[in-house]
């Protein structure tokens, strides 16, 4: 199955049905007035959180949603049937955008989360609301109200705890297929990672959901490379894991420029906490790493940390510091949510 985390998606709400104009005519009745029954209300757009979804590839093959136009009032009293409603089914993490793709319409972060997109058309009057003491055999009815067609952009933010960035091959997917059951594309060439990634890592009897994006090169926010297409993967995550290439020509370098990316793209990325970790060291001495290490803080990195994703040397002490920056977020947002504040003296 192919990963597309954007699509562009034209809906239009169902129109109301027309009302009925009608009178009512029945053997021994000399008096029947007017009996036409109300149009039928226009089907609704929802879009609706499910489980189970991953990416919008079926948003690729359709692009057209239209809701069912209500039916017209029948005599005898009898209201239009109506229109069915259309629901847009999207994985769990989905923003829903205006045409403009800046405006966000809703933010779909919890299974079972709906938002209506396109109201139906409230279906006509028959011309039995219009009857009156002055007027006992109205002749008119209202049409129904049109349908509400518009322009959407679905955009998936995948929602993981932890995010993988680093320049491309830093070690990101072999971490991640060490420590998880993900089974991204392994090789030794860059950008062998096309689209993210999630595995489910555990440590010490507990479990978290990582995500591995394709490699950020220098200028990727102005449209170099893959990477930055895919930044918005991590922007949910409670802690960012940088790998840094232990065995690069300058691998200091390569921390700034990957920080420097983190910056330029926005979004509260280069505030997140984040954990420096020097990937490759079993094709390192100790003394190298010690050096490498010291030019690493002085780049500013406030810790570092070692680790082979390859021999999984490491690997462990890494997911320990990455677990207890996720559960002190997961800490002030329980805090947040519920109100409480941290007491200061």
């Amino acid at each position: 199955m192919k990963f597309l985390d954007l699509a562009k998606v034209y809906i239009r709400s169902g129109s109301g049905g027309p009302g009925c104009v009608s009178f009512r005519r029945e053997k021994f009745v000399e008096y029947g007035g007017p009996d036409g029954g109300d149009g039928g209300k226009g089907g609704d757009v929802w879009a609706e959180a499910v489980e189970g979804l991953n990416t919008l590839i079926d948003y690729r093959y359709q692009q057209h949603f239209r809701a069912k136009n209500g039916e017209h009032g029948m005599g005898r009293q009898r209201t239009g049937r109506g229109g069915e409603d259309v629901v847009l089914k999207v994985p769990v993490g989905t923003e829903i955008l205006d045409e403009d793709q800046e405006t966000v319409i809703a933010d779909l972060t919890a299974p079972g989360q709906r938002v209506l997109l396109a109201r139906g058309g409230n279906g006509g009057f028959g011309n039995l609301h219009f009857k009156s003491s002055t007027n006992q055999a109205p002749r008119r009815a209202n049409p129904g109200q049109p349908g509400v067609e518009r322009t959407i952009w679905l955009r998936l933010k995948l929602i993981a705890d932890a995010g993988l960035v680093g320049l491309p091959n830093a070690g990101k997917s072999t971490f991640l297929a060490a420590t998880s059951n993900a089974r991204p594309k392994i090789a030794d060439y860059p950008f062998t990672t096309l689209h993210p990634n999630l595995g489910v890592v555990g440590v010490d009897g507990a479990e978290f959901v990582m995500a591995d994006i394709p490699g950020l090169i220098e200028g990727a926010h102005e449209g170099k490379g893959i990477g930055d297409r895919f930044l918005g993967h991590v922007e949910r995550c409670a802690v960012l894991l940088h790998l840094v290439d232990g065995t690069a020509q300058d691998p200091a370098e390569d921390y700034r420029i990957v920080r420097a990316e983190l910056e330029s793209y926005g979004h509260g990325l280069a505030d997140k906490p984040s954990v420096v970790a020097l990937n490759k060291i079993d094709a390192l001495d100790e003394e190298l790493c010690r050096m490498q290490a010291d030019e690493l803080r002085a780049a500013g990195a406030e810790h570092v940390m070692f680790c082979s994703g390859a021999t999984g040397r490491g690997v462990t002490e890494v997911l320990r510091a990455v677990r207890a920056v996720i559960l002190r977020a997961r800490e002030e947002a329980a805090r947040a949510e519920a109100g409480d504040e941290p007491w200061q003296p």
